[in-house]
This record gives C-alpha cells, sequence and structure tokens, in this order.
C-alpha cells in the first residue's frame, strides 16, 4: 500500500446513467478481447456512492454505472461487495477536509466485505515475514504469514483508501482477508479500520500492559468500542471513557470502567476524583483544547496519541469557525518542555500506514481474536445506499453507538398495508344500523311537527 497510489485500482467506465435507467441491451456490449471466443457480452452494471462535490448530504449520489467485463490484472481480484463501513474520514471526505480522498466526482470508502466473483493471473500463496505483537505478550514476535489462493466463492474483507462504496470493486489481493466463518459480512465491513486503528494505537504506540489505564474519548464510536474491547484483552487495564449518558449502560457493559458524560460535567475533574495522578495512555480523536488537557491528565511516562479533529465537525458542512477554534487551541509544546515532563505524544493516521506487512500481520491477529471470541464489533444500523444521507446525518449528530454500515443491495419498496375487506355479514350488520337511524330521526321529526 504505498501512499502515492490507492490500492484499489478502479477502470474508469465507459457509460454512467442515473439509477432509473434500465442498463443497456447485450447487443450494445463491447466484445471481449481476451482467451474467450470474441462475441457480445452483456456489459458490467454496478450502483456506486459518488462524491459529486464538496458541502452538505446532497453532494453524495447514487450513480448506476456501465463498463464492459473488466480485464484483471496479475495479482487482482473482482470483489461483489455486501457491506460498507462508514467512518468519520468519510465525513470529512465530504467536507473537503481529508486530503488523501482523490479530488470529486470520487467514489469513497475505505473498508467493505464481499464474496469473490474473478480472480486474476498470480494470486498464488502469499507469504510475509511479520514482527507482531500479539495482545498477550510485550515482545514482538517474528513469524511467517502464509494465505492460501483465493477461488471464487471465497468471502472476504477489503481495506483500502477509497473506492469502496459500490457494488463491484476490483483491488489487489493484497489488500483483501478472508473472513472467518461465523462472521457476517456487516461485521467484515465493520472491523478493519476501526480495529486497526485500535490496536496499533495500544500495542504498537502506547505499550499497554497489565495495571495501566486508559482514556478513550467518543468511546461509543467504532474506535471506541475496538479499543476498549482490545483492553480487555489485556489484564486489569482501568478504562475511563467519555460519552453521553444515555450511552453509558451500552459501554459499562463493553467494559468500560469509569462511564463520563462529557455534557454535563468536566471529565478531568471526575477522572482527577478516581485516579489523582492521572491515566497512563490518551486516546484522542478529537483535538483543539482536549488535547491539551488530555496532555495534563497524563502520568509521568504517559503517552497521548492524537488520532483525529474531530471538534472541527459540527454540521454537515464546514464550519471555519470551528476549525479556526480547534487549530488556536491546540497543543503546543517544545521539545525541552516535553524532555521536562516526562511524557509521550503521537500522532496516528491509518491513511499514511504504507507498510503493507504491518497492515496484514494486524489483521491477521485482529480475525485471530475475532475467531477466539475476545473481539466482535457492535453494529449501530445499516442503510441502504439509498439512505446514504441518513446515515452520514446519524454520525455527524453523535447519535450511533458503534457501527454504521452501508448495505449496497437496492432498498425493498415497503408494502403499503390493504385495509380488511369487511366480511358481508358486517357490512348487512352496519346497512341495517344505518336504516334503523334514519326511522329513528324521521320518527323524531314527525313528533317535534305534532
Amino acid at each position: 500500500m504505498s501512499g502515492e497510489e490507492a490500492p484499489t485500482q478502479q477502470h474508469p467506465p465507459e457509460q454512467e446513467k442515473k439509477p432509473d435507467e434500465p442498463p443497456p441491451a447485450a447487443s450494445d456490449a463491447p466484445q471481449e478481447s481476451c482467451s474467450s471466443p470474441a462475441a457480445e457480452e452483456k456489459p458490467l452494471s454496478w450502483r456506486a456512492l459518488v462524491l459529486t462535490g464538496f458541502g452538505g448530504y446532497d453532494k453524495v449520489k447514487l450513480q448506476v454505472k456501465v463498463q464492459k467485463q473488466p480485464q484483471l490484472q496479475a495479482g487482482e481480484v473482482l470483489v461483489r461487495v455486501k457491506a460498507c463501513g462508514l467512518n468519520f474520514a468519510e465525513l470529512l471526505g465530504r467536507q473537503g477536509l481529508y486530503e488523501l480522498l482523490p479530488a470529486p466526482p470520487v467514489t469513497m470508502g475505505m473498508e467493505a466485505s464481499g464474496v469473490i466473483e474473478a480472480v486474476g493471473e498470480d494470486v498464488i500463496d502469499r507469504k510475509f515475514l511479520c514482527s507482531v505483537r500479539p495482545p498477550t505478550n510485550r515482545l514482538p514476535v517474528c513469524s511467517l504469514l502464509t494465505f492460501p489462493p483465493y477461488a471464487v466463492g471465497d468471502r472476504v474483507i477489503v481495506l483500502s483508501r477509497s473506492g469502496m462504496w459500490q457494488e463491484v470493486v476490483v483491488v489487489s489481493a493484497n489488500c483483501t482477508f478472508l473472513m472467518p466463518e461465523q462472521m457476517s459480512f456487516v461485521e467484515g465491513a465493520a472491523l478493519p479500520v476501526n480495529y486497526v486503528t485500535a490496536y496499533m494505537m495500544l500495542f504498537e504506540m502506547a505499550n499497554v500492559r497489565p495495571g495501566k489505564s486508559v482514556l478513550i474519548h467518543m468511546a461509543a464510536g467504532g474506535v471506541g468500542i475496538a479499543a476498549t474491547q482490545l483492553c480487555q484483552t489485556v489484564q486489569d487495564v482501568t478504562v475511563f471513557g467519555t460519552a453521553s449518558a444515555s450511552k453509558h449502560e451500552t459501554i459499562a457493559q463493553g467494559g468500560v470502567t469509569h462511564p463520563i458524560d462529557y455534557r454535563t460535567k468536566d471529565y478531568v475533574e471526575e477522572i482527577r476524583k478516581i485516579s489523582p495522578n492521572g491515566v497512563d495512555i490518551v486516546l484522542d480523536p478529537l483535538g483543539g483544547s482536549d488535547t491539551q488537557k488530555g496532555f495534563s491528565l497524563l502520568k509521568p511516562l504517559g503517552t497521548l496519541i492524537v488520532f483525529g479533529a474531530a471538534n472541527c465537525v459540527t454540521g454537515q458542512k464546514k464550519n471555519l469557525l470551528a476549525m479556526a477554534k480547534t487549530w488556536y487551541n491546540q497543543l503546543s509544546l517544545t521539545t525541552m518542555k516535553l524532555m521536562q515532563s516526562n511524557k509521550a505524544v503521537c500522532g496516528f493516521h491509518l491513511g499514511y500506514i504504507s507498510d503493507e506487512q504491518l497492515i496484514i500481520s494486524t489483521m491477521s491477529i485482529l480475525l485471530e481474536l475475532y475467531s477466539q471470541g475476545k473481539i466482535k464489533p457492535h453494529i449501530d444500523s445499516c442503510y441502504h445506499f439509498e439512505e446514504v444521507a441518513d446515515a452520514m446525518r446519524r454520525m455527524h449528530e453523535r447519535q450511533n453507538i458503534g457501527k454504521v454500515i452501508l448495505l449496497p443491495e437496492p432498498k425493498k419498496e415497503e408494502e403499503k398495508p390493504k385495509p380488511n375487506p369487511e366480511p358481508e355479514e358486517n357490512v348487512e350488520k352496519s346497512e341495517a344500523a344505518v336504516d334503523e337511524k334514519k326511522e329513528e330521526a324521521t320518527e323524531e321529526v314527525k313528533a317535534e311537527k305534532d
């Protein structure tokens, strides 16, 4: 996975049409020039969510794309996508604040799960010598990871920098991971970004170990729940988690030792009441003044990891005032002050991790932890592609607890309930009652005249 080239290799569509237009007839399809006999073949048609410009929810359009059947390059696979993950990066990308996203029009989406429909040449046994750090072992362990060749029908997870929000993707086989049998497509799409992020921060950067304490902001979000579950794989780790009060029961059940309502209480004071010396690790996706608070909460030799700037995003469109406020209040340190404080400050951005073997080894560990029942993505809600605005709105308004998933399959129209026809008996009774009332009314009028 290199910084210059996105791992998802998308072929430009020959034709693009609106969702309500029928696909072209098979006779219009281009001819294949491969090993198959020359014959007219129906072109490939698929639905995709395309960012057409920067701005609000309306900038993400559902489109149907059509092109000839793709010719896979060596090492590539064609995947039919069944579920996609929605991440905070896509919210930033829609506002033009995610620098790794190509300029619009572009298909967003960093993770998906699906079924392999075609395999290119040279997709053979893949062997990687990886240095991994299992949660139960502080020291890295060198191991040779071997992945068998793929076959059509295999269920896989796909991790990329963009391009996953569509029904069909062509990617390098090295960007895919075989799903455990018991894992659903929804869980597969929910795992990569959140859990790889949480794992690398906790075990590769902060070196969490028994007896330590961790502050997890946005503890009810995708990364927050992933980090909480991973902390449970290490003995005696105390977790402080910030979230609105309505989410406390869920995150407490998930492993947060001390839930804190950041909306009504000062979380710094609440943590000091329980742990006067502060915490060992702070995972900060907020930025601005919260980064300063996190640094002040660190114990000596503690680690602050900044991995986002959620305080910049306050609505569906770019908020320049919020951005300026976050920038003005950001943490500023000199190396001398850092040295004297005996604390560490780190930054993490999954999009800039170019070490392919590191990604592969981390995913291998996470899939094993899933198979052992030690981690399990918490799914908040699922939305069809037609409902992408509702999905983004739910995350923008901080309503989600866990992962929000997008489903490529078309949403089925809900059948309107038909009124139950009244039995003939009831109809006759109703008519008789009406006649009886008419007779009574006539009698009353006659009595008044008399």
